[in-house]
Order: structure tokens, then C-alpha cells, then sequence
């Protein structure tokens, strides 16, 4: 068969049923194997970054799976570096297949001929462009192995058009996976990092986003309850524990973050970091404050992540399953033998700040502040949504707000950011899990920088709700700007000559969603917002395609963060709640 056949099969076997991806003329053979070989469902994209997104939205909605993306040779490699850079900052393992110009011109500059490899090898664990065809079923096999084991992270192959056609000896039959690599503590290390749990008064878990990615949540949660430990979940570890939980003591940073969870964190002795790579929006630039005179274990699968930031005063390298494993096996008989401290009163204490620190969401402006539109949210959409989103004060008011209560339930990329990866993220998480509600979440530049992707949602009949809250600005980068006593190019609006009845707002959304296939609704006053969800879930299980939702905010609002990255400096720019009905989808009742 030719080598592009074998790596279809390759795939087949190693368990993808999905593809993303743009054809070419560098990679139609693989196309023409992709269409003969059967098996796998391919999605097309209308940007080659979008389909890389879509294979991340993929890859994070359940374990096990890793999203493939395809394009030709040149420009679609270099289009899919984002998604690529926005994988590795995750640990998400995604497979990027290139084209390439054929073995005997890529070093002529042959048109859209670029060393890709060269490109992509910071931001993947393996680059490689094959040059024999025969080398095609072992890269394969191998990118699969990488991908698995140790940190979890993206990879490329790029396959020049003769080396796609070339015919080799494969028997597809007799292919297995290689076994995958993931370290393991021990039990005297699990031992030691435990007896600091045992000396402290005060202790707290940082759960990361490496306990979501080896599907250990179950695992953190019992030994949270069985040693009575509050936990704080990272932005990436949101829903490891849900935000009902008795023992969720809130999110900590210096933007995405709960005014009781960063109370909660100062006030404890003892953090047991797992799967966490404690990401500067999580600790802030003040070091010092963030590690107080705490003392720290740090658990990663990855051996440089320990020290990287701080040295912890221990350090196991392990898969976080592998470690809450033995953690909980090791916690079990310290209870038998009546050894595990009562923390009742510390709990309690944590809880207390949940139900008094909280800020406000109930406001009745027009035009709307935000709050309101997530406590709106909270109200219409229930606990198995999967939310999705990328960057900006859209994203940070809503780790805020809104409430998450199971894993890959928040689906975010928080290392990269890239702008216009929520709408393909989406229809990747969509299609994954076309079972669940999925409701994206955009500023009204993130949803514009790759909105022809609803295009794809709707030619494929992959529905799901698009929450687009509308300020025409840059809000993040303009409140960024406040320390520089600047407001320069972070302005969105004009008015829109076909469109005067929208004011300064500029872009039709509406318009531009129906044009692309969709279905949209405008939203100017609060009390319509929870009428307006209602709808959008109805028509997106009517047309089976995406329904966007805009709400028109207020041009300048600010959203609570640390101006001077720490965590004990919150900038509170709006007014706190100071009675129930100024928060009503808390998750515990405001105390006063």
C-alpha cells in the first residue's frame, strides 16, 4: 500500500474517528488514502489554524482522545503553529499532518515549500518531516507513543508528496500501539510528601490540570474527603472537584480567581500541588506573597516543571493518577490508625469566607454590566454544560461567575490565549460530545477573528450556544492600559452604515452569523437575557447549528484583578455584594 494508506490505518488503530483539516494539492494523497482507507469522519475547516483549534476542542472533551489536523504544504503548517503552541502550553496531545513539496525541490524554495519542522519543533515534542517512505509506519507509531507518555503534548509529521505516494510492505493487521510511558512515585516518596500534610494546621491542594488530563478527578476528590483538605482547582483544573463541593475553597490568581479563594489561600500552612505547573496568572509575579512561609510538595508528570518557578520543599515526579493512587492508599491507613488530624474547623473557616467575600452579579444597567450577564447564565444553563473559551476580560469575569461542577467542563486554553479559538474550540468540543450542551463564551474580538468557522458548524450540523458579550473594545488590553495613563488603538467602534439602529457598536454580528448559516439573537436589556438562552437552545436543537447570542454591554466596565500582580492586591473595581440579592447564583448564599 502506499505510505499515505498505511498512515491512515495507523491512525484507525490507534483509535481516531475524527479529523479536522483543509486539502491541498501537497496532501490530497493522503486525502485520496483518508477517502479509500474509510473509517475516520473528517471535518473541514474553513481556516487551517481553526481546524488545529478543533482538533484541541477535541482532544480536551474526553479522556483518551487526540484530535488530528490536516493541511497542505507552506502556509497551513505555519497557520497551525498556534494551535500547536496553544497544545503544548496545555499538555494536550494533538496530531498535526502536514504536506510538503516533493523530497528532490524542498530545498530549491519550490512553491510553498517551508522547513515546518524546523518551525514547529519548539512548540510540539516531535517536528519531523519523513523522507523515506518506508520510515512512515514507525513515526507514526512513535508520534502516537510521545504524545501518551510523560507530558502529554502535540506533534507534526510532514510527509512530502512522494513520499505519500510511494508504495511500501505494511501489514496493518499485525500493528500495535507502543506502550505508553507515564512516571510513577513511590510509596516513600508518597510517604514523605504526606507527613507534611500531617505537621499542618492549614493545608490545601492545588489541583491542576494534570489531574483532569489523566482523568484522576474521582481519585482527588476521595482523598480530599477521606483527609478533610479544602482544594483550590487552577484555571486548567477547574471542575476536578465541583464548586458545590464542601471542600472547594475557590479559585487563586490574579485575575481568574474568587475573592474567597485567594482569602482561603493565604490563610493556609501547607499547599500539595498536583499536576500543576503553578502558572504566573495563578501565583502572580509576587513570589514571596504567594509562598508566604507555606510550606510546598509539588507532584508533575514532568521532571523540569519541579523548581521551575520555586523550589518546593519536596518534589515527586509522577503521573498524577499514579500518585493520588498511593496517596489515597497511604491516606486510608493513616485513618485506620487513627493518625489523619480533624480539620473540621479549618474547613468550616474556608467556607465562611465562600459565603461572605463575594462580588456582585445582579445589576440592572442598561446597557448591561457583564455580571449580569453570567449570573444569567448560571440561571439557564445546568451543570453538565461544557463551557468553552479563550482570553479576555470575557474569560476572566467569567471564571469568576460562572460555575463549573464536573471535568472538561471548562474547556480553556490558558497558556496561549490565542484570540478566535473559542468558535473552532467549540465545534471541536461539539463534536466530540455531541450529547452534552456546549456553550462558548467570547468578547466581540475573539469571536471575530476566526468567525467564518461558524460556517463549518453549520455546514456540518454541529450545534451548540455562543454567548458573545459586546463592548467594541479591546476591554482586557484597555484596562492593561491603565497603568500607562493610555486608551490607544483598543477601540472598536464605528457606525455601521447598514446597520444604524446598533449605534456605535459596529459589527453586525447578527447579520454576519445568519450569513455563515447560524442562527443569532441580539440582547440589549437584562431582563431578556434569560428568554434569549432559552430560545437559543430550542433553535439549536431545531437547525442543528450554532446560535449566537449577543449581549450589548456597556462600553467600559472593569473587571476585579490584581493591578500589581499579587494575590494579595485585588483591584475591586465594581461594587461587592453586600446582601443576598446582589449575588443570587452564588454558590453558597451571601452571609451578612
Amino acid at each position: 500500500m502506499t505510505a499515505a494508506r498505511a498512515a491512515v490505518e495507523i491512525l484507525k488503530r490507534e483509535g481516531v474517528t475524527d479529523a479536522f483539516g483543509v486539502p491541498g494539492a501537497a496532501i490530497n494523497p493522503f486525502y485520496k488514502a483518508l477517502k479509500e482507507g474509510g473509517g475516520i469522519n473528517h471535518t473541514l475547516a474553513r481556516h487551517v489554524e481553526g481546524a488545529s483549534h478543533m482538533a484541541e476542542g477535541y482532544t480536551r472533551t474526553r479522556p483518551g482522545n487526540i484530535g488530528v489536523c490536516i493541511g497542505t504544504s507552506g502556509p497551513a503548517g505555519t497557520d497551525m503553529i498556534t494551535g500547536l503552541y496553544s497544545a503544548i502550553g496545555d499538555s494536550i496531545p494533538i496530531l498535526c499532518i502536514t504536506g510538503q513539496a516533493p523530497t528532490s525541490v524542498i530545498h530549491k524554495e519550490d512553491f510553498q515549500a517551508v522547513d515546518i519542522a524546523s518551525i514547529a519543533k519548539p512548540v510540539t515534542k516531535m517536528a519531523v518531516t519523513v523522507l523515506e517512505a518506508a520510515q512512515v509506519p514507525g513515526v507514526f507509531q512513535q508520534a502516537f507513543h510521545l504524545m501518551r507518555s510523560g507530558r502529554p503534548g502535540p506533534v507534526l509529521i510532514d510527509l512530502p508528496i512522494d513520499v505519500q505516494l510511494t508504495e511500501i510492505e505494511f501489514d496493518p493487521e499485525t500493528y500495535e500501539p507502543l506502550p505508553v510511558y507515564k512516571p510513577a512515585a513511590t510509596r516513600a516518596q508518597i510517604e514523605k510528601a504526606i507527613s507534611f500534610l500531617l505537621e499542618s494546621q492549614r493545608p490545601v491542594i492545588v489541583a491542576g490540570g494534570g489531574i483532569i488530563g489523566a482523568d484522576a478527578a474521582d481519585l482527588l476528590v476521595e482523598f480530599a474527603e477521606l483527609t478533610q483538605t479544602p482544594v483550590v482547582p487552577t484555571l486548567m483544573g477547574w471542575g476536578a472537584l465541583p464548586d458545590d463541593h464542601e471542600l472547594n475553597a475557590g479559585m487563586v490568581g490574579v485575575q481568574t480567581s474568587h475573592r474567597y479563594g485567594n482569602a482561603n489561600f493565604l490563610e493556609s500552612d501547607f499547599v500539595l500541588g498536583i499536576g500543576n505547573r503553578w502558572a504566573n496568572r495563578h501565583t502572580g509575579y509576587k513570589l514571596d506573597v504567594y509562598r508566604g512561609d507555606r510550606k510546598f510538595v509539588h507532584v508533575d508528570i514532568e521532571p523540569t516543571q519541579i523548581g521551575k518557578i520555586f523550589p518546593p520543599d519536596y518534589g515527586v515526579v509522577s503521573d498524577a493518577k499514579a500518585a493520588l493512587e498511593l496517596f489515597l492508599e497511604v491516606a486510608k491507613e493513616l485513618k485506620a490508625e487513627g493518625r489523619l488530624p480533624d480539620r473540621a474547623d479549618w474547613v468550616a473557616s474556608t467556607q465562611e469566607r465562600k459565603a461572605t467575600l463575594l462580588r456582585r452579579t445582579h445589576f440592572d444597567n442598561v446597557p448591561m454590566k457583564p455580571q449580569r450577564v453570567y449570573e444569567e447564565m448560571n440561571k439557564a444553563f445546568g451543570p453538565d454544560t461544557r463551557y468553552v473559551t479563550t482570553i479576555g476580560l470575557s474569560q476572566i469575569a467569567g471564571a469568576q461567575m460562572l460555575h463549573v461542577y464536573k471535568p472538561r467542563h471548562w474547556i480553556n486554553c490558558g497558556q496561549a490565549g490565542p484570540l478566535g479559538w473559542t468558535i473552532p474550540a467549540a465545534i471541536g468540543v461539539a463534536k466530540a460530545d455531541p450529547d452534552s450542551p456546549v456553550v462558548a463564551l467570547s468578547g466581540d474580538y475573539d469571536f471575530q477573528f476566526l468567525i467564518e468557522e461558524l460556517a463549518v458548524a453549520a455546514q456540518h450540523r454541529i450545534p451548540y450556544v455562543h454567548v458573545l458579550v459586546n463592548n467594541a473594545y479591546l476591554g482586557l488590553i484597555r484596562q492593561a492600559q491603565l497603568g500607562l495613563d493610555i486608551n490607544f488603538q483598543v477601540n472598536l467602534e464605528f457606525e455601521n452604515i447598514n446597520t444604524p439602529e446598533i449605534g456605535v457598536y459596529g459589527v453586525d454580528h447578527v447579520k454576519v452569523a445568519e450569513g455563515l448559516g447560524c442562527k443569532a439573537i441580539r440582547v440589549t436589556e437584562p431582563d431578556q437575557l434569560g428568554a434569549a438562552f432559552e430560545q437559543a437552545k430550542k433553535l439549536a436543537a431545531e437547525y442543528r447549528v450554532p446560535v449566537v447570542v449577543e449581549a450589548i454591554l456597556e462600553r467600559i466596565t472593569n473587571i476585579s484583578m490584581s493591578r500589581t500582580m499579587d494575590i494579595s492586591d485585588i483591584s475591586e473595581f465594581e461594587e461587592l455584594a453586600t446582601e443576598p440579592g446582589h449575588a443570587p447564583t452564588s454558590i453558597k448564599p451571601l452571609k451578612v
